[in-house]
């Protein structure tokens, strides 16, 4: 049963490795063992992503969880995936469009079983290690931006660093954009915060009942439930941020991806358009 259908995949694979460079082979002989194909890694690392499979398990022969790692750590120092995501939300305002008038923010908590340096003290998980996603979505719900931080950490300190990376993925928010927020952002700070942001704040009252569609803030649930579908976020085992921010990337790529096809679907017609709406 593959990851992920072809036609979301696909595009994904051949723009992720148009975007690697051309590997220099210093050794006079080529090299003493044939380098495994980058295709066939990031399979692997789609179904790690799709399944949250250790790397062990995904393994196989001439294919190590070793070699996965490595080809890992070799992309996360490139920027591929970040450059990946970014190409993926400028062909999504141009095809689409990003409604950057609404804006949501909300945090979503997940395990993080073995530590690491974005982990912490889970408050809704008796207090085990866990991280925490900060994410900014558009009027759609579609991610533009996501910061990454232990689960003891408030939403609030969160908000701004969270604005400041959708601002720069999307080359700024327009002035007066309202912001949606749960009541959990009920506070003078925050307002000033967002007054300083010339963006316009909408956010739930503390001690009073607000229904999840009373407001725009629901896309951002919704996005929340796209990232946990990728079930390497909500297992997290790895320790390094770069790594955990990698995977969130990778996670966000695909959902923005999906979206553009699916949106794309009544509008354009191409070669390998899926025969339903997917």
């Amino acid at each position: 049963m593959p990851a992920l259908p072809p036609y979301l995949i696909e595009p994904i694979f051949e723009q992720f490795l148009a975007l690697l460079p051309d590997r220099v082979v210093h050794h006079p002989l080529g090299c003493h063992k044939p380098r495994i194909p980058d295709r066939v890694i990031l399979e692997k690392l789609v179904q790690i992503l799709v399944f949250g499979c250790a790397y062990r398990r995904i393994a196989e022969e001439g294919c190590s969880a070793t070699a996965i790692r490595d080809r890992r750590d070799e992309w996360i120092e490139l920027g591929v995936m970040e450059a990946l995501r970014q190409i993926a939300l400028s062909a999504y305002d141009r095809f689409i469009g990003l409604e950057l008038e609404e804006v949501a923010v909300d945090g979503c908590i997940t395990k993080a079983p073995c530590g690491g340096e974005k982990a912490g003290n889970s408050p809704v998980d008796r207090g085990k290690q866990g991280t925490k996603r900060s994410t900014a979505v558009d009027g759609k719900g579609i991610p533009i931006g996501t910061i990454s931080a232990g689960a003891n950490r408030h939403d609030s300190p969160l908000l701004v660093p969270t604005l400041e990376h959708a601002a720069a993925s999307v080359g700024g928010l327009p002035d007066e954009a309202s912001v949606h927020l749960d009541r959990a952002y009920d506070s003078f700070l925050t307002r000033e915060r967002l007054r300083g942001r010339n963006l316009i704040a909408e956010i739930a009252k503390k001690g009073q009942p607000a229904p999840l569609q009373s407001g725009q803030r629901w896309v951002s649930e919704r996005t929340n439930s796209w990232h946990n579908a990728h079930k390497k976020l909500v297992w997290c085992t790895e320790r390094v941020g770069g790594v955990i921010d990698f995977w969130v990337a990778f996670s966000e790529v695909v959902i923005i991806v999906r979206r553009l096809i699916r949106e794309s679907w009544i509008r354009y017609r191409w070669e390998g358009r899926p025969h339903r709406r997917p």
